[in-house]
């Protein structure tokens, strides 16, 4: 009985693997579907993963507020493909991705169960993540980029007279 669970054996706290979870899910979820396969196409090596339950695609209510302070109201439905792998070593990832593209969603749960895999956790990063996040920063740059052109500076000028 000298097996170590990989899950333990170089455990991280809760706290931190739930943020890199977190982060490596929005890094998949909103990157372009064809960047995020051929990223994980170029890995040197990929873990075999079963599927949980059967990916499938449904309808997600999305929420708005009034004014950003008002009454809440039904904005309408994005649909939204969601998918669960296991890997050999017990990870269990999740992967939710607006749209229907399932194997999108497919490839967020590999990505969310490599990253708690002790094993797969240095090659999804250097792989998949860091591509993604220099992308990201990128495309915001770019944005922001875009926004500045377009700002207006508006100076009011006060005027006072004196009357006689």
């Amino acid at each position: 009985m000298d097996s170590v669970d990989p899950l333990v054996e170089k455990a991280i706290p809760a706290a931190t693997l739930t943020a890199q979870r977190q982060r490596a899910h929005a890094l998949i979820a909103k990157a372009p579907a064809a960047r995020v396969r051929a990223l994980f196409d170029a890995l040197e090596a990929r873990p075999a993963a079963r599927v949980v339950r059967p990916s499938d695609v449904g309808l997600l209510m999305v929420r708005g507020r009034v004014g950003g302070s008002g009454g809440a109201f039904n904005l309408g439905e994005l649909p939204l493909a969601r998918a669960a792998v296991r890997l050999k070593d017990g990870a269990t990832g999740v992967g939710y991705v607006a749209g229907r593209d399932i194997e999108h969603a497919e490839l967020a749960a590999l990505g969310d169960a490599m990253v708690q895999s002790c094993e797969w956790r240095a090659a999804v990063e250097a792989g998949v993540l860091a591509p993604l996040e220099a992308e990201a920063a990128l495309r915001q740059i770019e944005v922001s980029r875009k926004a500045a052109a377009t700002k207006v500076d508006f100076f009011t000028l006060v005027r006072t007279r004196s009357e006689p």
